[in-house]
C-alpha cells in the first residue's frame, strides 16, 4: 500500500495525498489512518513532546484516494470549517463510470444512510430522514467501456458521488458495493482538487493531483 504524501504544509495547514485504502480518521481497527499517520509525522519533525493537534475538517472514503487539507490549529480547524458550510471550499473530484456518459449536468438527489451498513439510499424525492444532495458534472472521454468524468460537489455527504452516479445507471469503476465491477485497483474515484482561502492569510489557495 503507498504511504500518504505532503503536498503543503505552513503553521495553520497540513496538505497531503490519501492513498487508496486509508481511512481519514481511525475507527478503531488496525487500519492505517490519515490523522494518525501525520500527527506522527509532525510530532517526528518538529520534536513536539505530548499529543499534537490535527483536525479533521473534510473525509473521503477509505477505498478513495485524493488531496486533502488538515487544520494544525483549533482557530483554523473552525475556519475551514465555515468555509465549507458556506460553500466557498471548492472540492473537485475525477470519477471513472460504468458505460457511455456525455455532456454535462447537474444531479439533484436525496440520500437516505444506513450506518449499520454503511451504504446509501437514492431518492428522486425528499424522503423521511433524507439529506439533499447536488454535483455537477462533466463527462469525458469514453474507452473500454468507461467515461471518464470530471465532478463538482455543491453537497458532501457520504458516499454521494458513488450513490448518484450509480442511480442513474452509471456505477462506478471497482464499486461493487454500488453495482460496479471488481477492479483490484480499488474504485475510480479521486479527489483531484481542492482550493479555499488561508484561514489567516485569506489568501487564494489551489491543490491539484
Amino acid at each position: 500500500m503507498d504511504t500518504p504524501r505532503i503536498i503543503f504544509e505552513d503553521n495553520h495547514l497540513l496538505v497531503a495525498f490519501k492513498p487508496s485504502g486509508y481511512l481519514s480518521q481511525s475507527d478503531g481497527s488496525d487500519a492505517p489512518d490519515m490523522l494518525t499517520y501525520l500527527k506522527a509525522y509532525i510530532k517526528d519533525k518538529y520534536n513536539k513532546p505530548g499529543n499534537v493537534y490535527l483536525g479533521l475538517v473534510h473525509r473521503l472514503d477509505r477505498n478513495v484516494s485524493g488531496v486533502m487539507v488538515f487544520a494544525r490549529t483549533s482557530k483554523c480547524a473552525s475556519r475551514l470549517s465555515e468555509q465549507i458550510r458556506k460553500g466557498t471550499f471548492s472540492k473537485r473530484y475525477r470519477a471513472r463510470v460504468h458505460g457511455r456518459l456525455e455532456g454535462e449536468g447537474k444531479l439533484v438527489n436525496y440520500l437516505v444512510k444506513d450506518e449499520r451498513a454503511n451504504r446509501v439510499t437514492v431518492y428522486d424525492k425528499e424522503a423521511p430522514g433524507s439529506k439533499r444532495c447536488e454535483l455537477m458534472y462533466k463527462a469525458g472521454a469514453f474507452e473500454d467501456g468507461f467515461t471518464t468524468v470530471d465532478v463538482k460537489l455543491l453537497t458532501g455527504r457520504s458516499h454521494q458521488i458513488r450513490a448518484q452516479f450509480a442511480h442513474i445507471g452509471h456505477p462506478l469503476d471497482g464499486d461493487v458495493k454500488y453495482g460496479g465491477r471488481h477492479n483490484p485497483d480499488g474504485i475510480g474515484l479521486q479527489s483531484c482538487y481542492l482550493a479555499f482561502k488561508h484561514p489567516t492569510s485569506g489568501e487564494d489557495l489551489e491543490f491539484t493531483v
